[in-house]
């Protein structure tokens, strides 16, 4: 192995920005890590969307998602409690398997996969 090959930094999913970006149909396409480091914006973001949204519901493509924790599943069911209190819909699809698995250890699949 070259040199240049070996002192080149490994490709990192767990750090870098989250964002939320348009997609088709009026979906919101959430890429980047949901962790710790990630969840202050990740929850502004979320609450910007949902108060963007108007009246209407939102949905939230979150196969983008490169790293999550608990961090992450708790920005999620924040963004879920916002949409119930402003008595707006919102939905998660595609949610990677780890946030997935952290849901069901917690006891909130059924709600993330529901959504309000």
């Amino acid at each position: 192995m070259s040199a240049a090959r070996e002192s080149a930094p490994a490709f990192d999913l767990t750090t870098g920005p989250f964002t939320l970006a348009a997609g088709e149909g009026g979906r919101l396409l959430a890429e980047g890590p949901l962790t710790f480091v990630s969840a202050r914006r990740a929850r502004e973001l979320g609450l910007d969307a949902l108060e963007a949204a108007g009246d209407g519901g939102l949905t939230i493509d979150c196969q983008g998602v490169t790293a999550s924790d608990s961090a992450g599943l708790a920005v999620l069911l924040d963004w879920l409690a916002a949409a119930k209190a402003q008595g707006r819909s919102l939905r998660f699809t595609h949610l990677p398997q780890g946030l997935a698995a952290l849901g069901r250890i917690s006891e909130v699949n059924e709600l993330l996969e529901r959504g309000v």
